[in-house]
């Protein structure tokens, strides 16, 4: 998604579906076996135990060898980590459809929690009854991800997506950018009928889960019912929405200005190849044509270089971070087996992510260069990390992960939040706070990424859940995301589209079929913790300038959250942090609030929306 989201690697909604070789949902009871109508609260009890000790088993051996591969890449490491990726999916499959064969049973609390969380484990579940469709599912992934990895089309021409994207960031010329966002749309036409036939088969496996659909399957793991869950999804968006709406007033009418009404008129949805991204969902490369007039802030890259700020040290004060809230030190073989710097000699995936090995180890995996932004990353990882030690120290392995799949990329984000002047000066950064002067643009570059991501974070799962649902056929798809597109982002496709494209399918998250509703999630709870946060601490100032740096009672609340784990339903975590049980995208105006306020003053005499 974002440049340093982070690729959590085997958290336990992934690790659920690492299954349980040889947990049978058939008892023996005097030779005669005994099918699921006739199974009981002590059958359903057992499954449990032996899926969390099988579970524990391979758990290690899932993550090592994928660590290798990316940390390694050979061929060999490469065919290691596809063979444990083999074993877990299909082993998920049986583990799932096992799971589902006490969905009636009255059981107690925790034994309905695992067996449902064991139940939700797949992404893309296979019919229970057919290993013939699930090798199909199987390829159909693998092909769906050749086909987006490669860019490649049938006629034998390849696109390179990151070429054409530094094209999208980079450039001012329209042509160039139009051309750039069209070649690459030329690689997903040849998905279509793999992914037609992916959803058939995976809401086949769904209904035999118990689910009308996937999308509805997807929504059922928060802790709601799936309608419910997805008006909650819409309630939350309303809060921010004039947010948004202020922030594209101001962009569409600076580009109107740079490119001309035949470009992009000053009404309307805005032409969506010239929002410096290759899908139109964060905005920041285009920030200097939009910038307010002032200070641009603290340069944390120039202060942390005059500081000798190594990799090792930047992690080391970010560990201090956390320390100084009350959290003990990572454990000695973080420092050991992490990877901090790109190798010498071998390749290795560069891209930020935070592992949990076994509930002893505990890994990030960067390639750091001395730079703020990247400050700010290793931040965020090790807010993964802190996260996994609290729960895994206290919960039994079904119930190791976050609240929902939001709450992780929150926590990172919201430690991220505290990087603030006040704290680069308790840690001896800078010498003085800088004055006000700089708020505007420092508030416009978040709000370029975090607020234009909004609209965009929602509509991705909600073209899938029509697509699950049937109500978007085949030959809607892409007259369906469009009309998504327009209705929540204001943007539009810059040339007729027609249902011989695939437009979906150029969002990597579409090919792979990884739920995208976490990072809406995530992109609102932190601003809520965030605040919660910062009133625990005393901050009085301004939201965007607070900084929990340094306080124990801040710690202690934080910690009493991230130690739930997914023990209990997300509200119940919510609650525990803010004292509420729904979320409240209040936080996010409240932090942006200097920013909204400038911006309206921007937007008088403009034509603001669309239609």
């Amino acid at each position: 998604m974002q440049k340093h989201l982070t690729t959590k690697r085997l958290m336990l909604t992934a690790a659920i579906s690492i299954a349980l070789a040889g947990c049978s949902v058939e008892t023996k009871t005097d030779n005669v076996t005994t099918q699921n109508q006739q199974l009981t609260e002590a059958d359903a009890k057992a499954y449990v135990v032996n899926a969390e000790q099988r579970l524990s088993e391979i758990y290690e051996y899932a993550a090592k060898a994928e660590w290798v591969a990316q940390t390694y890449i050979t061929e060999d490491t490469q065919f290691i980590a596809s063979k444990a990726n083999e074993e877990i999916k299909l082993l998920g499959i049986e583990l799932a459809n096992g799971a589902a064969k006490f969905k009636d049973l009255t059981l107690d609390y925790d034994t309905k929690r695992k067996l449902d969380l064991l139940r939700l484990g797949l992404t893309l579940p296979a019919p229970a009854d057919s290993p013939e469709l699930a090798s199909e599912l199987a390829k159909i992934e693998s092909k769906l991800s050749a086909i987006y990895g490669s860019g490649s089309t049938p006629d034998g021409n390849k696109y390179d997506l990151i070429g054409l994207s530094n094209t999208m960031a980079t450039s001012d010329d329209p042509e160039a950018m139009l051309n750039a966002w069209i070649d690459w749309r030329k690689v997903s036409p040849s998905m279509k009928d793999k992914y037609v036939r992916l959803v058939e088969i995976a809401n086949q496996g769904a209904k035999d889960l118990g689910f009308n659909d996937v999308g509805a399957m997807w929504r059922s793991k928060y802790d709601m019912e799936p309608d419910a869950f997805a008006n909650e999804m819409d309630r939350v968006w309303g809060q921010v929405k004039p947010l948004y709406d202020s922030l594209h007033c101001h962009v569409r009418a600076k580009l109107n200005e740079k490119y001309g009404d035949d470009v992009v008129p000053n009404e309307g949805e805005i032409p969506a190849h010239l929002l410096g991204n290759m899908w139109a969902q964060t905005w920041g490369n285009i920030y200097d044509l939009v910038a307010p007039e002032g200070g641009t802030g603290v340069d944390v890259t120039t202060k942390l270089k005059e500081h000798n700020y190594t990799p090792i040290k930047m992690v080391e004060q970010a560990e201090g971070f956390f320390t100084s809230l009350g959290f003990e030190e990572l454990p000695g073989t973080f420092w050991t087996r992490s990877q901090f710097e790109k190798p010498v000699g071998r390749d290795s995936v560069c891209h930020a992510s935070a592992w949990d090995v076994t509930d002893t180890d505990y890994r990030i995996k960067m390639c750091i260069q001395q730079t703020g932004e990247e400050f700010n990353v290793i931040h965020h990882e090790l807010g993964h990390n802190f996260y996994q030690r609290a729960y895994n120290q206290k919960q039994p392995l079904l119930y190791r992960g976050s609240a929902n799949d939001g709450f992780h990329e929150a926590i990172g984000d919201t430690v991220a939040l505290s990087i603030t002047p006040k704290y680069l000066k308790e840690i001896g950064l800078i010498e003085e706070e800088p004055d006000a002067s700089g708020d505007l643009p420092f508030l416009m570059r978040m709000a370029m990424d975090k607020v234009a991501f909004l609209p965009f974070g929602l509509m991705v799962d909600k073209w899938r859940w029509q697509v699950f649902s049937g109500e978007l056929k085949p030959d809607q798809y892409n007259e369906g995301w469009w009309k998504l597109r327009e209705q929540y982002q204001g943007v539009k496709a810059p040339v007729a589209r027609s249902e011989e494209n695939f437009d979906a399918g150029s969002k990597y998250h579409i090919p792979a079929n990884t739920p995208y509703s976490r990072y809406f999630l995530a992109h609102i709870l932190q601003f809520q913790f965030h605040r919660e946060l910062c009133d625990i601490a005393g901050e009085t100032g301004p939201l965007h300038r607070c900084s929990i740096y340094n306080n124990k009672e801040v710690g202690t609340k934080l910690n009493a959250m991230l130690e739930m784990g997914m023990s209990k339903p997300w509200q119940e975590a919510l609650e525990a942090m803010t004292g509420s049980k729904e979320m409240d995208a209040t936080a996010v105006i409240d932090y942006f609030a200097p920013l909204k306020t400038w911006l309206d003053k921007q937007n008088v005499n403009r034509q603001c929306g669309w239609k």
